[in-house]
């Protein structure tokens, strides 16, 4: 009996597990974590109403408001969009947990824990922290790998920047979904715009992830040359080997594809030199890197580094947060454009991305009978659109505007046209930082506040939100200029600026009601320097200065980064590079002491890697030092001043 039951057992737990397998290929279950308000430091506001393409109005002021057409503005026939409770509460989850289906991109086709970067790996860390927390997952290498010419032995663990909260089993802003039969990974907005406080462990919302090691994450994909519009490969020229593994391209002719051993090497070389707390977040085959921005958005209009974001709805912040998912989460969602932006023939570019895929479903193989496109609309899982995330094609598709850089909007099935990305424009616009724990007389802030009106920075920094809400020309601000200009390509394919009305439902039935975004109160020339268009060389927004104890390091780049160390940790360099925490007076204090900025400027130009990627801490030299006549104890009032702005809703 007892050799009975023991036959009786594991064949009772065999069945167990394909049970739960069938379970699992039916339901393909997903998990984010979301945390709950007490675990948050934030004490956010609240804001009501109605938004109407940049507009708030409380819902009674709607009610009065008509256009033109005699309509009223709380209409969504006028683009109007309601914010409630309910557009708020979805906000918030899709934050944390919206990827838009890019893990398909991201798992499936570049790879990023399929090489040596394991889920298993990095649950095993998480375990280990036995719910502690951390602002940096430390993962063992699962094996012996080169990336770009370096030499990484397994056991070894890399910081990869991702937090973990207390009490949470997941990393912050990475859902997990098992799908196809595979575990996949997915980006939300989370893991790159809320992190987790050093001290307690608990969620900091809208403060960015400064030591998020995305470069290296994605250097140890196995597919990184999915990614290379974001890194310097300028061409596939110098990657062409096997001359006979070619695909038709779109006039009929035969090109070969580039090797993909050495453009990964190529690219891994590159996504290798990123700071932490760095992303390059542009398409334009160069990599100019900017540090992750913060999200406490409400008056830091317009959006982006270089103030492109400036229309459609929350004053162009739907359009910001689209762009991150429409573009920087899944690049074959520019291969109607790649002739364009990058001279590449779309059957070239997207058997370029593809030929590597981690996924065998997704690879493709040029010796088969069939042009990249017609393979890849075999496996596509959002048939109708470019790319794998969750798009709508907008009505001038494949032309872009300045309401949709890329043409495209992020939309789920089952959703209203553009809701996830209103409802967390809505939502991030009543985050408001946390009070520092500073120990600072008020007298000495009050003096500081003096001292900013007297040396000018009010004539920029200016209003409630301390901004005038401009874009600044990159010559005269006189910055890092390769990001400015990132965009300047887009005027080939630039058109109108059109969205569906906000009510329409996904998928997009026929005949749809298409709203012209009003531009005609924007001025033009600020329009052309967000995106460098014509002989403009593009500029740089003046950014709110609220919450400037979380956001450092300072300027566009991040090159404006100091530790606690004024002597020897010094720049990009000496900081992040190396994983020293930025201290955000020192970096203060490198921004407008003009001595202390010449050699924070000085390390970062030391730095091959750093001189690559476009990063030196240059620029907006408008200095508050015994130059200009301030004494020391004026520059540190200053500097209280600013580390003291917390502005509320």
């Amino acid at each position: 009996m007892k050799r009975r039951k023991w036959i009786i057992v594991p064949s009772l737990i065999v069945i167990l597990l394909i049970v739960i397998g069938i379970i699992l290929y039916q339901v393909e279950p997903e998990y984010a974590y979301i945390p709950p308000k007490d675990k948050v430091l934030n004490d956010n506001g609240d804001l009501k109403g109605y938004d109407v393409w940049g507009v708030h109005t409380s819902g009674k002021e709607a009610t009065i408001l008509k256009t033109e057409e005699g309509k009223s503005t709380q209409s969504p026939a006028s683009g109007a969009v309601k914010i409630d409770d309910e557009l708020l509460e979805l906000g918030r989850e899709a934050f944390y947990q919206e990827t838009f289906g890019n893990e398909v991109f991201l798992t499936d086709i570049m790879g990023i824990v399929d090489g040596a970067f394991t889920i298993p790996n990095a649950m095993k860390a998480i375990l280990a922290l036995g719910g502690e927390g951390t602002t940096n997952l430390r993962v063992e290498l699962a094996e012996d790998v080169t990336i770009g010419d370096k030499q990484f032995e397994k056991g070894t663990k890399i910081d990869t920047g991702m937090d973990v909260p207390k009490g949470s089993y997941a990393p912050l802003g990475m859902p997990v979904t098992f799908s196809e039969g595979r575990l996949k990974v997915g980006i939300s907005c989370a893991a790159c715009h809320a992190t987790v406080d050093r001290n307690t462990h608990k969620v900091l919302e809208g403060a960015p992830n400064r030591d998020l090691n995305a470069g290296l994450l994605i250097a140890l994909s196995t597919n990184s040359a999915a990614y290379l519009t974001h890194t310097d490969i300028s061409s596939l020229k110098a990657f062409l080997k096997d001359m006979d593994r070619t695909v038709e391209t779109s006039d009929g002719k035969q090109t070969p594809l580039p090797d993909p051993k050495t453009l990964e090497k190529a690219v891994d070389r590159n996504f290798l030199k990123w700071p932490k707390g760095n992303f390059d977040s542009t398409i334009d085959m160069k990599s100019n890197l900017t540090q992750i921005p913060d999200s406490f958005t409400i008056g830091d209009h317009p959006y982006g580094w270089s103030g492109f974001a400036q229309v459609g709805a929350f004053k162009g912040l739907s359009t910001f947060i689209n762009n991150v998912h429409a573009q920087n989460s899944d690049s074959l969602s520019q291969s109607e454009a790649s002739k364009a932006l990058f001279g590449m023939d779309k059957e070239v570019y997207l058997g370029t991305l593809l030929q590597n895929a981690a996924n065998e479903k997704y690879r493709y193989n040029p010796s088969e009978d069939e042009t990249p496109s017609e393979f890849f609309a075999s496996v596509d899982p959002t048939p109708g659109v470019p790319g794998v995330n969750e798009l709508v094609a907008l009505p001038q598709f494949p032309k872009v505007s300045a309401v949709a850089p890329d043409g495209l909007i992020v939309s789920s099935p089952g959703y209203n046209f553009n809701e996830q990305n209103n409802g967390m424009s809505a939502w991030q616009n009543t985050i408001v930082p946390p009070n520092p724990d500073l120990d600072v007389e008020r007298d000495s802030i009050e003096l500081g506040e003096r001292v900013f009106s007297k040396a000018g920075c009010i004539s920029c920094h200016a209003g409630r939100y301390l901004t005038n809400n401009k874009i600044i020309p990159v010559n005269r601000i006189g910055t890092e200029p390769s990001r400015a200009a990132a965009l300047k390509k887009t005027g080939k394919i630039f058109g109108k600026s059109v969205l569906y009305s906000p009510d329409t439902p996904v998928p997009i039935p026929e005949n749809p009601k298409v709203l012209e975004v009003p531009v005609d109160k924007l001025d033009p020339n600020q329009i052309k320097l967000g995106f460098a268009h014509g002989n403009s060389p593009g500029g740089y927004k003046v950014p709110s200065l609220n919450g400037l104890f979380w956001s450092a390091p300072y300027l566009h780049d991040g090159g404006v980064a100091v530790g606690t160390n004024l002597e020897t940790e010094l720049g990009a360099a000496g900081t992040t590079m190396k994983g020293i925490p930025v201290d955000p007076r020192n970096s203060l204090l490198a921004l407008i002491d003009k001595s202390l900025r010449m050699d924070v400027i000085q390390s970062n130009r030391n730095s091959k890697d750093l001189q690559s990627v476009h990063v030196d801490g240059s620029g907006h030299e408008f200095w508050v030092d015994e130059s200009t006549r301030f004494t020391k104890k004026e520059q540190q009032a200053l500097i209280d001043y600013l580390l003291s702005i917390n502005i509320g809703k």
